[in-house]
């Protein structure tokens, strides 16, 4: 975690920087087409060169940048260390975390065997057609003169350009979805507790791609906010769909625990952690709503006649997750899986919306308002949410910072260093010292700052 937030901060200090498509392409590990290999780009006439080539569309060092820096390279080689031949002995893996469909399906490109091609293999984790798909159908028809990025995406190229796109395939494995799944058994094994923002981590990967004129020409515009918006509606869902999943929601006689907050119940006896927050009472665990409260900002900035109703819904599910009986829905079902299934469909609609919002610094600061205001409700006494928050707040200050919209950088840098001292050990945050920061960050946001 201190790692993660270093480089956040280092990114908000370095001042670190697409259509919608009618039908959804389906997900690399998921593709019918042939997984060709990471070694059929790794020539250095491909994408294997040292350094990038001038004159080139396309930097020609991307495998190299992917294998040297990118930490997707080394995703296999982690099932092979101590905590995951630990983590394999606990859960009966007799067969090892680097032979187990449940681990290699989010630490390699694990295709079915039918779909290996002879070149392929396991052992470069989550290599080039994890991302952008299986090339059998297009390796060779990608380089010829003519060729275009829409040929490419018809024979099976992965759009990772658009953003809705980007964030189902990110959030498949770092948060989870229908085909792969880290639940409370697995984390209670050992596994990390899973920590993710798509624009933070999309920025830190790092990129081996250039965003230019003739990148934008072939692929559309970029918008970083943007796809943190859509990568943070995107999680909600994914979410909420699990809790309604049957095969995902429940674990025997308990509801799925790794869709709630994890420090509800960890943390010592001793230790009186319980908060009066969303009106969950003590003794209840409250779902992780990490994603939901930046999204909730999200909204109020982009939607503020729909703001109070998605408000409403998120409050009712809390509620009846719950089981609190006085939860203000005459008339309606407390159902908590109807609830859940009728949020989900809202955040679709929100997504649909996202996917055309300009998110201009007036927007942005908005955005940022919204986060800061979640402090004075006491909405971050849970670390996930304070966590979320600080990158969030991060990513967006950033923004604004390359937009020459935010000039006081220096003081924003201190008060996020500030905060992310604060986050340095979960297990011993402090909500009141994280809101006391989140206070001052106003003045710096504001336009008459700047």
């Amino acid at each position: 975690m201190k790692r993660m937030l270093s480089a956040c901060l280092m990114l908000v200090c370095g001042l670190v920087l697409a259509a919608s498509s009618s039908t959804s392409p389906v997900l690399p590990n998921a593709s019918p087409h042939q997984s060709v290999g990471t070694v059929n780009c790794a020539s250095s006439t491909c994408h294997g060169a040292v350094a990038p080539w001038t004159g080139s569309n396309v930097q020609q060092n991307e495998y190299t940048t992917w294998l040297r820096l990118d930490k997707h390279a080394k995703a296999y080689a982690v099932l092979l260390n101590a905590q995951s031949r630990s983590i394999a002995a606990k859960l009966g893996l007799k067969q090892g975390a680097e032979n187990a469909q449940e681990c290699l399906d989010c630490h390699a490109h694990n295709p079915a065997p039918s779909l290996r091609g002879e070149r392929h293999m396991i052992s470069d984790g989550v290599g080039c057609e994890a991302c952008h798909g299986p090339a059998d159908k297009w390796i060779r028809s990608h380089t010829v003169p003519g060729a275009t990025h829409a040929d490419n995406v018809a024979k099976g190229m992965y759009p990772t350009e658009k953003p809705v796109e980007q964030a189902k395939l990110c959030l498949s494995c770092h948060v989870g979805d229908s085909s792969r799944f880290v639940s409370h058994r697995l984390m209670g094994a050992g596994h990390p507790r899973l920590s993710f923002e798509l624009d933070t981590f999309a920025q830190l990967a790092p990129a081996h791609y250039k965003i230019d004129d003739d990148w934008r020409q072939r692929k559309g515009d970029y918008d970083s906010v943007r796809l943190w918006a859509i990568g943070q509606a995107l999680a909600s869902k994914n979410q909420l769909d699990a809790l309604t999943d049957p095969k995902r929601g429940r674990d025997g006689l308990f509801p799925e625990l790794a869709l709630f907050d994890c420090h509800a119940c960890h943390h010592p006896m001793s230790e009186k952690k319980w908060t009066p927050r969303l009106g969950v009472g003590p003794g209840r665990m409250r779902l992780n709503d990490s994603n939901l409260l930046m999204l909730r900002a999200i909204v109020r900035a982009t939607d503020p006649a729909g703001a109070n109703a998605f408000s409403d819904q998120v409050t009712q599910l809390h509620h009846a997750v719950a089981g609190n009986n006085a939860s203000g829905m005459a008339g309606r079902s407390a159902d908590p899986l109807v609830l859940a299934s009728a949020l989900s469909a809202t955040i679709q609609r929100v997504i649909v919306k996202l996917e055309q919002q300009r998110f201009t610094p007036a927007v942005q600061r908005a955005v940022l308002a919204g986060l800061i205001d979640e402090a004075k409700r006491q909405q971050y006494s849970d670390y996930a949410g304070a966590e979320q928050a600080y990158m969030a707040i991060s990513s967006l200050s950033s923004s604004l910072a390359k937009q020459g919209a935010l000039t006081n950088v220096a003081e924003m840098n201190r008060k996020l260093a500030a905060l992310r001292v604060s986050l340095a050990n979960e297990d011993a945050f402090k909500p009141d010292v994280f809101a006391n920061g989140l206070q001052g960050l106003s003045r710096t946001i504001s336009p008459q700052a700047n």
